[in-house]
C-alpha cells in the first residue's frame, strides 16, 4: 500500500508479478474497519482471498493513516505490516541531511528504479506533488526536488481565481490556447513538461552523469510524451519498490 495525500495505491503481488492494483481516495478520517471492508470488497471483486496474503508493506506520507493501516492489517489480514521508514534495509546509502525526512514513497521509487534500470537514475513522480529522486552512479540517494503537483496546481487555478473553471486534464492540440479551457490545459501539461525538463537539466549540471529518467505516478502518462528528458514510464514503480523492500526485510 502506498498512501499518498490524495490517493492510496493498493497492489497485490504474486511473486514478483503485480497481479492486481487499485487506486482509492485517501480519507484521513477512515477507520480501520472501514479500510478493511473496502479492501476486502476489492479483493472479492477479483476473486481474491484475504487469507492468502502472507505479508503487507506500506509507505505513507500521511502520518495519521499509519496506525489505522496497522490496525486494519492485524484485524483483516492477521499480520503486522512492514512500514517503510528509518531502520529498514533499502540497499541504498541515503545522503540526505536528515535521512528521516525522506518520504517513504521516494525511497520505494529509488529502490525500484535502481533494481530495474541500474545507476545513475532520476525518478520523477508526478502526482499531488511532483518529486525528483536522484541516485548517483555509486548507488547513493543524494537528494532531489519537490515541486507543486499537476492536479493541485489545476485546482489552485480553479479555487483561487474568480473566472477560471475546473477542467479535465488533457493535452491540447496546440500550445497557444484558443479558449480558456485549452489555455489552462496547455499551461498545466506543457508547463509541467517544461518544469521537468528544466529541473533535470539543472540536476545534470550539478552532478553530471548519464541519467536514466523514469516517470511514475498518476499523471506520468499525461506529461511524459511532452518531455524531452523522460526515457521510461513505469506507472506502478512505487508498488514495485515496496515489494522489493518487503523481500529485503522479511
Amino acid at each position: 500500500m502506498d498512501v499518498g495525500n490524495t490517493n492510496t495505491a493498493v497492489g497485490v503481488f504474486q511473486g514478483e508479478r503485480l497481479a492486481h492494483h487499485w487506486r482509492v481516495t485517501t480519507a484521513k478520517d477512515r477507520t480501520a474497519d472501514e479500510m478493511g471492508i473496502l479492501i476486502k470488497t476489492l479483493f472479492q471483486d477479483q476473486g481474491l482471498k484475504s487469507e492468502r496474503v502472507n505479508g503487507v508493506v506500506v509507505s505513507s506520507v500521511v502520518p495519521p493513516m499509519v496506525s489505522v493501516i496497522e490496525d486494519m492489517c492485524k484485524l483483516y489480514f492477521r499480520c503486522a505490516p512492514l512500514i517503510v521508514g528509518p531502520g529498514i534495509k533499502t540497499g541504498l546509502l541515503v545522503k540526505y541531511e536528515n535521512p528521516r525526512d525522506v518520504g517513504a514513497d521516494r525511497v520505494a521509487n529509488a529502490v525500484a528504479a535502481v533494481h530495474r534500470f541500474g545507476c545513475p537514475v532520476i525518478v520523477v513522480d508526478v502526482r499531488t506533488a511532483t518529486t525528483f529522486t536522484v541516485v548517483n552512479q555509486e548507488g547513493h540517494y543524494i537528494g532531489g526536488v519537490i515541486a507543486p503537483g499537476v492536479k493541485s496546481s489545476a485546482n489552485a487555478l480553479f479555487q483561487q481565481t474568480a473566472k477560471l473553471p475546473s477542467i479535465d486534464l488533457a493535452a491540447p492540440r496546440n500550445v497557444i490556447g484558443k479558449n480558456t479551457v485549452s489555455s489552462m490545459q496547455s499551461g498545466i501539461v506543457y508547463g509541467f513538461a517544461g518544469l521537468i525538463d528544466h529541473l533535470v537539466e539543472r540536476i545534470c549540471q550539478e552532478v553530471p552523469a548519464p541519467y536514466r529518467v523514469v516517470a511514475t505516478g498518476h499523471y506520468a502518462r499525461l506529461i511524459s510524451p511532452h518531455s524531452s528528458v523522460i526515457t521510461d514510464v513505469v506507472p506502478h514503480l512505487t508498488l514495485e519498490g515496496l515489494r522489493i523492500l518487503w523481500d529485503l526485510n522479511r
